[in-house]
C-alpha cells in the first residue's frame, strides 16, 4: 500500500492578516531547531504509530511541504529535512513532491535546493495579481516578482506550478478580479486553487470583519454576495481556458490535478510531521476502520516531547467522512463503491440525497451523487446533513 507524507512548516515573513494556520515569524535559529525535530519524529514515527494502534504502509508517492512558507526554510536545511524523509521512507521515483513557497522568497539557492532534491511541484501563495490587493493583507510580493519567480521555476525543470487565489480580498473589484483571474490563465500553469475569504475569530482580518471595525482594510471587504459571484466567474473563466474544476477549490489542466490532495478527498492514508500536522493511517489490529493522529497546535509545546493524539475512526464514522470529503470533488461519490465497502448503512442516507437533491444542492445520476454549482457555494450546509454530530468539517 502507498501513502502520502506532509510535513508542516510554520515559518512565514510576515502572518498575512487573513489566515487562521498555526504559523508565525520565527527566527532562522528556531527553523534549524525545528527541522531537526521533525527528523527525529520521523525517524521515531513507526514506532509511535505502532503504539497508538496505527499500521504505516511501505511506499510514499506524495509529498507535501506546506505552511506557513516552506521556501524560507535555508537550503541546507531542506537537504536534512528530505534527507530524513528518504532514509526513512521509500519514496517511489514518480512521486509527487511539492513545496508551497511565496513568490519573492526563492532564491537561486532555493530553486536550486528544490530541483536537485526531486521536487517537481511547486505551489505559489500569490492571493491576487494586483499589487494593491496583495499589500492590504501583508503579502509582500508583486505581480512582476511572482511572474518572474514562475519562470525561474521552469528554467529549472519545475513546471508543475499551481497558483493561490482569494476571492474576496479588501479592495477587490469585479474588474481586479477578472485581472488577477486572467493573469493566471496567461502564465500558463497547469492548476490554480481559489478560495472564498475565510471569516472567522481566528484571524486577525476575520476579527476585524465581525466587529464591524475598519483595521486591515475590513471596510474594503466586498460583501458576501459579490464574493460568491467571483468565484463563480472564476469557475467560468478557468473551465473555458482548459483549467478544469475538479474540486470546490481546486482546477487543472488535464493530468495535472494534485496527487497529494486527492488522496485527502478519498480518504487514501497519509503521515503528517510538525506543529497541528495529521495522519490517517490503517488500523493495526483492524478492530477500527482507521486510526487519526494529530500533534499539537502550540509551537513551544511541540518541543516538550514527542506527542501524537489519536483517535479511532469507526465504519459510521468513515462512511461519514466518504460523503463529505467525497463530495468535494466534482465527479461526486459513487454509491455503488460506497456499498460494496459498507453495506446497507449506505442506505441511511437516502432520504438526506433526496432532499438536497430537491433543494438543488445535489445531483443524483446514474449511481453517483455530487454537488450541483450552487451545492459548491453552500458546501458546509451540505456535508453538515452527512454527519451526525457537525464539527469542523475544513480540510
Amino acid at each position: 500500500m502507498q501513502f502520502g507524507l506532509y510535513i508542516s512548516v510554520p515559518f512565514c515573513r510576515s502572518k498575512c492578516t487573513y489566515c487562521n494556520f498555526a504559523s508565525g515569524v520565527f527566527s532562522a535559529a528556531q527553523m534549524g531547531r525545528y527541522v531537526e525535530r521533525i527528523s527525529e519524529d520521523v525517524g521515531a514515527f513507526r514506532g509511535y504509530a505502532a503504539q497508538l494502534g496505527a499500521s504505516v504502509p511501505d511506499v510514499v508517492d506524495s509529498i507535501y511541504l506546506g505552511g506557513g512558507t516552506p521556501s524560507l526554510l535555508p537550503a541546507e536545511e531542506l537537504k536534512k529535512l528530505f534527507f530524513a524523509l528518504r532514509e526513512e521512507f521509500k519514496i517511489t521515483p514518480s512521486a509527487e513532491i511539492t513545496v508551497e513557497c511565496a513568490p519573492g522568497t526563492l532564491t537561486d539557492d532555493i530553486i536550486r535546493t528544490l530541483a536537485t532534491r526531486g521536487v517537481n511541484r511547486v505551489s505559489l501563495g500569490v492571493q491576487s495579481f494586483v499589487d494593491k490587493e496583495a499589500a492590504s493583507v501583508a503579502r509582500l510580493h508583486t505581480r512582476e516578482k511572482t511572474l518572474s519567480d514562475i519562470e525561474r521555476l521552469r528554467k529549472a525543470g519545475i513546471a508543475n506550478i499551481n497558483v493561490d487565489l482569494i476571492a474576496g480580498l479588501p479592495h477587490q473589484t469585479r474588474e481586479s478580479w477578472e485581472y488577477s483571474i486572467d493573469q493566471a490563465i496567461a502564465t500558463g500553469v497547469p492548476h490554480v486553487s481559489v478560495y472564498m475569504l475565510e471569516v472567522d475569530e481566528d484571524s486577525r482580518l476575520g476579527r476585524e470583519l465581525i466587529a464591524g471595525g475598519t483595521k486591515y482594510h475590513a471596510h474594503f471587504v466586498p460583501e458576501d454576495d459579490l464574493t460568491a459571484e467571483f468565484y463563480e466567474t472564476a469557475c467560468e473563466r478557468l473551465n473555458t481556458a482548459g483549467i478544469e474544476q475538479y474540486e470546490i477549490s481546486n482546477f487543472a489542466r488535464e493530468g495535472f490535478e494534485s496527487r497529494h490532495n486527492l488522496r485527502y478527498w478519498t480518504r487514501q492514508p497519509y503521515a503528517g510531521f510538525g506543529v497541528d500536522a495529521h495522519s490517517m493511517l490503517p488500523s493495526a489490529d483492524g478492530c477500527a476502520e482507521s486510526v487519526r493522529l494529530a500533534t499539537t497546535d502550540d509551537y513551544d509545546r511541540f518541543f516538550v516531547l514527542p506527542e501524537w493524539k489519536a483517535s479511532e475512526v469507526s465504519r459510521e464514522q468513515a462512511l461519514e467522512e466518504s460523503f463529505f470529503l467525497g463530495l468535494r470533488l466534482n465527479r461526486g461519490v459513487e454509491l455503488r463503491r460506497l456499498q460494496e465497502e459498507f453495506g446497507d448503512n449506505c442506505r441511511r442516507y437516502d432520504a438526506v440525497i433526496a432532499q438536497l437533491a430537491d433543494e438543488g444542492l445535489l445531483q443524483a445520476s446514474q449511481g453517483s451523487v455530487k454537488l450541483t454549482a450552487r451545492g459548491r457555494l453552500l458546501s458546509n450546509e451540505v456535508f453538515e446533513r452527512f454527519i451526525a454530530d457537525p464539527v469542523n468539517i475544513k480540510m
